[in-house]
């Protein structure tokens, strides 16, 4: 991995945690400003890392909905 794919992926982990911890959901945007101001490479590595991260997180949310559901089935036939 290069240093534009190191530095991307240690902010993005960094972005999310002070994102998550703010209750700002946005605020990776704003990183992304500021990386674009002074780096497009560094900017276009993050913003990648942030949707790739934000999509896993999305998708993991609705695995664990589907499992959760199919539990109640189950657990609901049981008693049945």
């Amino acid at each position: 991995m290069g240093t534009i794919e190191t530095l991307a992926q240690k902010l993005a982990v960094d972005t999310l945690k002070v994102q998550d911890a703010a209750g700002e959901e946005r605020l990776y945007v704003e990183v992304g400003q500021v990386l674009g101001a002074a780096s497009q490479s560094l900017e276009e590595a993050f913003l990648t890392e942030m949707r790739v991260r934000l999509a896993e997180r999305k998708a993991r949310e609705f695995l664990n909905q589907k499992v959760s559901a199919l539990q109640a089935q189950l657990e609901t036939k049981g008693e049945a």
